[in-house]
């Protein structure tokens, strides 16, 4: 396992700041699904970590709110039987949710309103329709 977690140019997670703790594995194990702890839990303190920038946290804690429990993200990961590719996906995983989430948000909408000719555009077809629905009608009983 590499020592550190790049997440990004500005945010690199070093090995002492993530919590890796192992289990068993529901699944495919054959003989050793009982004795392997081949599931990884992730854990990555995202509120007093020291390695996230000061103006990055409030996004982070923003976007991940729902994901943190204590300021803390974590990750489970158990789809492959070694405990190694457990590791590695778990990582990778946390890198791609804290990137996702560092993403500066999108700029703003400006707002727009239709052209002249689009509102007589649109007044021209609803009148058309409206002839050819009334064109579809029984006479009145005049």
């Amino acid at each position: 396992m590499p020592d550190e977690l790049v997440v990004s140019g500005k945010l690199v997670i070093p090995a002492t700041e993530l919590r890796e703790r192992f289990s068993r594995s529901s699944g495919p194990g054959g003989q050793g699904v009982n004795t392997a702890d081949s599931r990884v839990e992730l854990s990555f303190d995202v509120e007093h970590s020291p390695s996230v920038p000061d103006d990055l946290r409030p996004r982070l804690l923003a976007r991940l709110g729902n994901r943190l429990v204590d300021g803390v993200v974590t990750i489970a990961a158990s789809e492959y039987r070694a405990q190694l590719a457990n590791r590695a996906a778990a990582r990778e995983r946390l890198a791609t949710l804290l990137r996702q989430a560092a993403e500066p948000p999108p700029p703003a909408r400006r707002p727009t309103k239709p052209s002249r000719r689009a509102k007589e555009r649109r007044i021209t077809a609803k009148k058309q329709r409206g002839e050819i629905k009334r064109g579809r009608r029984e006479p009145s009983g005049e």
